[in-house]
């Protein structure tokens, strides 16, 4: 044997060091970054929900936290609120702060809700089953209405690109491409005002209890 090759026995069993430590969270750090995630969950869920389900977040995040939304009794929101604290732990809360912080500046509110509108009559065009994912989230939709203006819009589009005169000239589009917007973004404000009126009826309650 190798004079030397006890020393590689001894560093295996060699106890681990206080820098290896080094790497991992304080105490105080974990306490601060869970007051920061408690935060960020109580401004998401003053957002409406077509809001929320714009920015993009892991859906099972996105539906406990309406689930939170709806729900009333005081325990039930405590105990909600730790399974949403526990979910925060795993996604990475920067892109929902910043969101978050887009919401706020003035203007920012109309401009989701244009970019909302705007992917929800691109998808609606582009995309079958996009229908029926719109009527469960708006069942009051006219959905023969909806059905007749996406066919009319999607005959727009065919019309309008055969008639380009070379490859890059700007499309023109139709009116029913236009109204297929304007139904879009009124169905998504007529849902906003809704969620916002719910969220006012339920912070009177739980000010009464």
């Amino acid at each position: 044997m190798h004079p030397n090759d006890h020393f590689d026995h001894d560093d295996e069993a060699a106890p681990a060091r206080d820098d290896d430590f080094a790497d991992r969270p304080s105490k105080t750090q974990l306490k601060k970054e869970m007051h920061d995630l408690q935060a960020l969950g109580k401004e998401l869920i003053e957002m409406p929900d077509a809001r929320l389900a714009a920015l993009g977040m892991p859906e099972f995040l996105l539906d406990a936290l309406l689930q939170l939304k709806r729900t009333r009794s005081h325990e039930g929101r405590r105990r909600q609120w730790q399974y949403v604290g526990k979910l925060m732990r795993r996604v990475d809360p920067e892109p929902l702060r910043e969101a978050v912080a887009s919401f706020k500046v003035p203007g920012a509110k109309e401009t989701l809700a244009l970019h909302t509108a705007e992917r929800w009559r691109d998808r609606l065009l582009a995309e079958d089953d996009a229908l029926t994912q719109w009527m469960s989230e708006h069942p009051d939709t006219d959905a023969q209405a909806l059905r007749t203006l996406i066919r009319n819009a999607r005959k727009d589009q065919l019309a309008a690109a055969a008639a380009q005169p070379f490859e890059g000239a700007a499309e023109r589009k139709g009116r029913a491409y236009r109204d297929l917007f304007q139904r879009i973004k009124s169905a998504l404000e007529a849902a906003a005002k809704a969620d916002e009126l719910a969220d006012q009826d339920l912070d009177e309650e739980d000010d009464d209890e």
